[in-house]
């Protein structure tokens, strides 16, 4: 049962992560991170990212500027770029790792605890790849309802509001922290090599090979 279940948590384990780590890559340049709706001109959507803004125009048409200078950039914008490239490429590294760490990859199989090393390191990897993506998300999210219900902003001015690339970046955050947990966890489990099933099979032989003598005698 541990030949099969150990297997199977670890592909379940980096499956998750790769899908962190896309969702996370890809949230990095979504442009999606705050929606602005101009009820002068419902025609129009205004976004903005950690690198462009955009409008989104109703007949389905999208420009898009980049920004000028990284310093002019709002404080959680720029500490955002930095924190997610940060989680793109420990979960590059944590994908790198865990990899060569699992049991299904014939390499190194006389180096058990090296494999195990890997993926420890890789699920931590990933644990501190999810964090490092939620953060920066959160951050957005949180000065955007403080933007939202700030009184002293007149009420004809318009509101920021959650974009779905925020949603992309708490999903991509969880499944890195889920996939991390999961590999760590094979680690805690029970490992059976094949030199003991090996064993086990020949006593078992033997064993019936002693009885089936006694039995004619």
């Amino acid at each position: 049962m541990a030949l099969v279940y150990r297997p199977m948590m670890q592909l379940s384990g980096i499956l998750l992560s790769l899908l962190g780590w896309v969702l996370s890559c890809l949230t990095t340049y979504l442009p999606q991170w705050k929606n602005l709706n101009l009820e002068l001109n419902e025609l129009e959507i205004w976004t903005m990212g950690l690198w462009q803004a955009c409008v989104v125009q109703e007949e389905g048409g999208m420009q898009c500027k980049d920004f000028d200078s990284f310093l002019a950039l709002p404080p959680e914008l720029r500490i955002s770029r930095i924190l997610m490239f940060f989680s793109n490429g420990l979960g590059l590294l944590g994908l790198l790792l865990s990899g060569f760490g699992l049991d299904c990859l014939k390499i190194g199989e006389r180096q058990q605890e090296l494999k195990k090393r890997l993926l420890l390191f890789g699920g931590m990897l990933f644990w501190i790849s999810g964090i490092t993506a939620i953060v920066p998300v959160s951050w957005v999210a949180h000065s955007t309802v403080q933007e939202f219900w700030d009184e002293s902003i007149p009420d004809i001015v318009p509101r920021w509001d959650f974009g779905e690339a925020l949603f992309v970046g708490w999903l991509a955050g969880f499944c890195l922290i889920l996939g991390g947990a999961l590999l760590n966890c094979t680690i805690c489990s029970t490992e059976v090599h094949p030199s003991s099933v090996h064993y086990a099979v020949v006593e078992l032989q033997d064993q019936c090979q002693h009885l089936e003598t006694e039995t004619r005698f």
